[in-house]
């Protein structure tokens, strides 16, 4: 509770006792601990009338940091986040995941997040690892049962072990015994990507669709401030919502899934662009392929999620990732089918996530710093 007032920035022990109505005494008895290990730090007393001025307290330049890291097609994603909320650090490594052993996908994930918390220099609190997949099992117990674009990790249990450091060469110093050669990833949350995606944008709405676009389409149902994984995890699989039952064959193994009007690759080859460079450039330019593509894709979305809203019923729906750059061309498409297809009325408001492709490593981050703020003695065992 005390953790979580503090990010919306420092306050004095009474300004804390007085939003979180516990006592001044409790206050500073849950607070000293952390200021004495250099979580928190005090912050110059500003004199503000008679008395002795009272100094705020805030999360330290290097107090410790939560990892996101996303598992892409082409791609790893890591992101790091501090107690703030606030982002320490991003890095996106183009990665063909396509041809890659299940074995080398995740050590390779592993080396991006563990460079990325080395760069930084602060403790890390645990990663969140975010991955295109149907998953079963509890976020640390995990197992990938379909991940349609990278079958390679079909049946896998994943984790973030890094490959053995090379043995360093021989010096004039040499390692002190014990002396860390890697930086751990704490504790390993897993999580579909999409899920995670939801997870970023609890400050839009406490109830949400959220739906995302890169090489295939995941989703995210966010009721009452938390995600719906259904009982299984599957819940929210918007890119495989059938709209054309005899449609193009999907890697799902249905058929006529969303993901094969909407997702990036059909988006490419409706539009005759090479890559997303291209397509952007043909959009600004008006090329009519272009714009019907993206048309295309944007009623196929839009037929997908009025399915979804009316199971659902949730106010609020967030475009992320590629969707989220194309809103100017694709929200009109999307938003005439709402309005057709959903019973009573549409949504109050289709929005562009504005944490883009960084959604995802960002909530994967955030599910990691939810367990922290619930148990803040856990900062005080930091090594």
């Amino acid at each position: 509770m005390l953790l979580a007032a503090l990010r919306a920035g420092p306050a004095s022990r009474a300004a804390l006792a007085s939003r979180t109505g516990l006592t001044r005494a409790t206050v500073a008895s849950l607070l000293d601990p952390l200021v004495r290990v250099g979580v928190l730090v005090e912050e110059t007393a500003a004199p503000a009338g008679p008395g002795r001025p009272a100094r705020p307290v805030g999360f330290g330049p290097r107090s410790p940091v939560a990892v996101g890291v996303s598992i892409e097609v082409d791609a790893v994603v890591a992101g790091a986040s501090g107690l703030d909320g606030v982002s320490a650090g991003r890095r996106r490594v183009p990665r063909d995941h396509r041809a890659l052993t299940a074995e080398a996908i995740y050590a390779g994930a592993a080396q991006v997040a563990a460079d990325l918390a080395a760069e930084l220099g602060r403790p890390v609190l645990g990663t969140g690892l975010a991955l295109p997949a149907l998953l079963s099992g509890t976020p640390d117990d995990t197992v990938v049962v379909r991940a349609p674009n990278l079958p390679a990790l079909n049946g896998t249990r994943p984790t973030l072990s890094p490959a053995p450091a090379p043995t360093p060469r021989r010096t004039a110093r040499s390692l002190t015994p014990g002396e860390p050669t890697r930086r751990s990833p704490g504790r390993v949350l897993v999580g579909n990507e999409a899920t995670f995606g939801a997870l970023a944008h609890l400050d839009v709405a406490p109830d949400l669709v959220y739906v995302s676009a890169d090489v295939g389409i995941g989703g995210g149902l966010v009721v009452d401030g938390r995600v719906l994984r259904g009982t299984r995890g599957f819940a929210g699989e918007i890119g495989h919502v059938v709209v054309e039952p005899d449609g193009p064959a999907c890697g799902c193994g249905g058929r006529g899934c969303v993901e094969q009007f909407a997702g990036r690759d059909a988006l490419l080859a409706t539009s005759g662009c090479a890559d997303l460079a291209a397509l952007r450039r043909a959009l600004e330019r008006g090329e009519p392929s272009a714009v019907e593509a993206v048309r295309r894709a944007g009623t196929a979305l839009g037929v997908g999620l009025s399915s979804v809203v009316n199971v659902v019923d949730l106010p609020v729906v967030v475009l992320g990732g590629l969707f989220a750059e194309l809103v100017p061309h694709l929200l009109p498409a999307v938003e005439a089918e709402l309005a057709t297809r959903c019973m009573g009325h549409p949504p109050e408001r289709v929005v562009a996530s504005r944490h883009g492709d960084a959604a995802t490593v960002r909530g994967a981050a955030e599910a990691v710093l939810a367990e922290v703020l619930a148990d803040p003695d856990r900062l005080l065992e930091l090594p």
